[in-house]
C-alpha cells in the first residue's frame, strides 16, 4: 500500500527548504518573496484611498443641514452663499433637504435660485444675523415683476456713501449741528439733512417716510429719523455702517411734539410774514420745519413748487412732518422730473422699490411673521389677503362689510361659492389659506363658519385665518404696533389681496407685494355699495391731501391732469396716484 506523503514534506529539503521556520531563503526565493510582498501593500494602500475617499464624498453629501434652515410652501429648504465673481451678485440658493414624514409628489420643486440683493437694490456686507429679514424675504416672495433700474441702484449706492460720510456723530454732522445750536447763518456746508418727525399711526408713518427719503435723494440730503416710542422695535438699520436714527441728544428733539403750522420756523408762517422769501439770510436760516400734515394751508403747499424749491436748497436743516404719502406731487415738480424719470421707469414702483429697501423687520417681528406664515400659510396651493379697515362708528361687525366682501369675493372669482343643498362627494386636492385682518374678530368668524358650516361648489378646502384682532387702534401701544407691521408684511406675501378704502395699512401691504389688489369701496350709508369692489390701476399708495394749484400761473388746477402718470385715487375721488400709462405699460 502506497503512503500518500504531504506535499510539500516538511522534512524534505528540496520541497521544504527551511524545516526550523528561520527564514533562511535562497537569494532568488528572497527576491521573490520581497516583490510579492510589496505588491500586495501597493494594493492595499490603494483600495485603502478609495474606500477614505468614498467615505469623505459620502460624509460631504449626507452631513447635517445648517442650523439657519426654514420652511416654504411645506418643504424644508436651506441657505447656501453663493460666491460670484462680484460681492454684489450672491444669491441664496434654496434646495430641498430629506423630510420626515409623508412626501408630497406633486409638491413643486424647490430647486430655485433666488437673489438676495434683488437685483442690487440691496447692498451687501450687513451682517445677516442682526436682521435675518434682510435677505431671507426673498424666500417667501414671488420673484418681483418690477426690477431696479440701472441709474436706481447707482443712486442708492451713492447716497449710502453720503449718509456714511455725513451720518450721526461723524465729523461733517457735528460741524452742521454747530450751526444748530448758535443759530448762526454761516456758509454753507458739505452735508445738509433732513429730518424726520415720527408721527401718526405706523400705516401712514411707513408711507410718509418713504416719501421723505425720496425727497432726500432728490435733494442730496441726508435722511434722520426720529425714534419716536417703537421705530428701532420695528425696523432694522436700511444704511451700511451707520444709523439713520436721530441721536437722542439732537437740541431740537424735544421740541418735536409741539411744532405745527404756528410755529416760528414754520415754512407756511415764514411765507405769511415774508421772512423768508427773498432774504438772502433767511435762506441760509439754520433749519426750517415743513408742515405738511393733512390740515396744512396754502402757504404750507407751497413746499410743492420749483421756486420754493430753490428758496429751501441752502438750509441745513429740514425737520418735517406729515401723515401724507406725497410722492405723486414731487412727479409734478419740474425740477425733479427728469431724476424721476430715470430712477423710476415704471411709475407704480416707486414704493415697491423703495418699500423693499427701506423697510427690514427686526428679528422680532421676523419672527411673528415667519412664524405665523410656517404653521397657517406655507402648505396651502393659494393665499388670498382680506385686510379690513372700517370707518364707521359703533361696535362691528357689520353686516353690509360682510355682504360687501362676501360679494367681492365671489363676483371676483376670488373665493368658490358654497354649497346649501347637498355635500359636495369629489373633494378637489387644492386648498386655499385666507389671511384676515382686522381689528374687529367678528368678519373672520362669520367667513369661516361659512365655509366651515357648507362644502364649496368646486370642493376646494377653504381655511381662515387671523393672527390679532385689537378692537381698536393702539397707536401709541408698542406690541399693538409690532403685531401691526406683522400683518401688513404677511398680507404682502398673499398672491391675491383685497383691501379697504383709505387704508394705509392696506396700501403699504399691496407696494411691498408688488400686488394689485381688488378694493372695497367706502360704503355710504351703510349700504354695501354695487359694485362691491374693483381692481387698482396701479399698487402705489394713494396721496390723500394733495394741492390744486399751478405754480405757474399762480391759481388752482386739477393737479390729477396734468400728467398721464398722476392720476386720480380709485378710493379718494381726489387723491393723487402713479400709474403706468399704456405706452410704458408696452415697453
Amino acid at each position: 500500500m502506497k503512503r500518500l506523503r504531504r506535499n510539500p514534506d516538511e522534512s524534505d529539503p528540496e520541497t521544504n527548504p527551511d524545516p526550523d521556520g528561520e527564514g533562511s531563503f535562497s537569494k532568488d526565493q528572497h527576491e521573490r518573496k520581497c516583490g510579492l510582498s510589496s505588491m500586495k501593500m501597493m494594493g492595499f494602500f490603494v483600495v485603502a484611498l478609495m474606500v477614505v475617499s468614498v467615505v469623505f464624498s459620502v460624509s460631504i453629501v449626507l452631513q447635517d443641514p445648517p442650523s439657519d434652515g426654514v420652511l416654504e410652501s411645506g418643504k424644508n429648504v436651506r441657505f447656501l452663499d453663493v460666491m460670484e465673481s462680484s460681492k454684489e451678485e450672491q444669491v441664496l440658493e434654496v434646495q430641498p433637504q430629506k423630510v420626515v414624514g409623508p412626501v408630497d409628489d406633486d409638491a413643486p420643486s424647490v430647486e430655485v435660485r433666488k437673489d438676495k440683493l434683488l437685483g442690487g437694490l440691496l447692498a451687501a456686507g450687513f451682517d445677516e444675523t442682526s436682521c435675518v429679514s434682510r435677505y431671507q424675504s426673498v424666500l417667501y416672495r414671488k420673484e418681483s415683476q418690477h426690477k431696479p433700474s440701472p441709474y436706481l441702484i447707482s443712486r442708492l449706492r451713492s447716497y449710502e456713501a453720503l449718509h456714511k460720510r455725513c451720518g450721526p456723530y461723524t465729523e461733517s454732522y457735528n460741524k452742521t449741528l454747530e450751526k444748530l445750536k448758535t443759530r448762526h447763518h454761516l456758509e454753507s456746508t458739505d452735508c445738509n439733512y433732513l429730518v424726520w418727525i415720527s408721527f401718526s399711526g405706523l400705516g401712514n408713518r411707513i408711507l410718509t417716510l418713504a416719501s421723505a427719503f425720496l425727497y432726500a435723494l432728490l435733494t442730496n440730503r441726508v435722511l434722520l429719523v426720529d425714534p419716536g416710542t417703537d421705530m428701532v422695535d420695528h425696523f432694522c438699520e436700511p444704511f451700511p455702517e451707520v444709523s439713520w436714527f436721530l441721536p437722542l441728544d439732537f437740541p431740537l428733539k424735544n421740541q418735536f411734539g409741539s411744532f405745527d403750522q404756528k410755529s416760528p420756523h414754520c415754512y407756511g408762517r415764514m411765507l405769511k410774514n415774508s421772512s423768508f422769501a427773498n432774504s438772502s439770510k433767511s435762506i441760509l436760516a439754520p433749519f426750517v420745519y415743513l408742515h405738511l400734515v393733512h390740515d396744512y394751508d396754502d402757504q404750507d403747499k407751497l413746499f410743492f413748487c420749483d421756486e420754493d424749491q430753490t428758496s429751501l436748497r441752502e438750509v441745513p436743516w429740514l425737520i418735517m412732518k406729515t401723515d401724507n404719502y406725497f410722492v405723486p406731487s414731487l412727479f409734478l415738480i419740474p425740477t425733479f422730473e427728469q431724476e424721476l424719470s430715470n430712477l423710476f421707469p415704471r411709475k407704480e414702483a416707486v414704493f415697491h422699490l423703495l418699500g423693499r429697501y427701506i423697510f427690514h423687520p427686526t428679528n422680532p417681528v421676523w419672527g411673528l411673521i415667519t412664524r405665523y406664515y410656517q404653521a397657517y400659510l406655507a402648505k396651502a396651493d393659494e393665499r388670498i389677503g382680506i385686510q379690513i379697515r372700517v370707518f364707521d362708528t359703533g361696535t362691528g361687525p357689520f353686516q353690509h362689510v360682510l355682504d360687501q366682501i362676501i360679494a367681492c369675493t365671489l363676483k371676483e372669482n376670488l373665493l368658490p361659492d358654497i354649497s346649501m343643498e347637498k355635500p359636495i362627494i369629489n373633494q378637489s386636492q387644492k386648498s386655499k389659506a385666507v389671511l384676515v385682518t382686522s381689528l374687529s374678530g367678528g368678519y373672520f368668524e362669520r367667513l369661516r363658519d361659512m365655509y366651515w358650516e357648507h362644502p364649496t361648489v368646486t370642493g376646494e378646502v377653504i381655511g381662515f385665518y387671523q393672527p390679532s384682532h385689537e378692537e381698536y387702534q393702539q397707536t401709541e401701544k408698542q406690541f399693538h404696533n409690532r403685531k401691526a407691521w406683522a400683518e401688513m408684511y404677511l398680507l404682502s406675501l398673499t398672491d391675491v389681496l383685497i383691501t379697504s378704502s383709505w387704508s394705509t395699512f392696506g396700501y403699504v401691504a399691496q407696494s411691498l407685494g408688488g400686488l394689485k389688489p381688488w378694493i372695497l369701496y367706502k360704503p355710504e350709508n351703510r349700504t354695501a355699495p354695487d359694485p362691491p369692489c374693483g381692481r387698482v390701476m396701479s399698487m402705489e399708495p394713494c396721496f390723500h391731501a394733495p394741492p390744486f394749484y399751478d405754480c405757474k400761473a399762480k391759481r388752482g388746477i386739477d393737479t390729477g391732469a396734468v400728467v398721464p402718470h398722476v392720476r386720480h385715487c380709485e378710493d379718494m375721488s381726489w387723491g393723487l396716484k402713479l400709474v403706468d400709462n399704456g405706452s410704458e405699460l408696452k415697453a
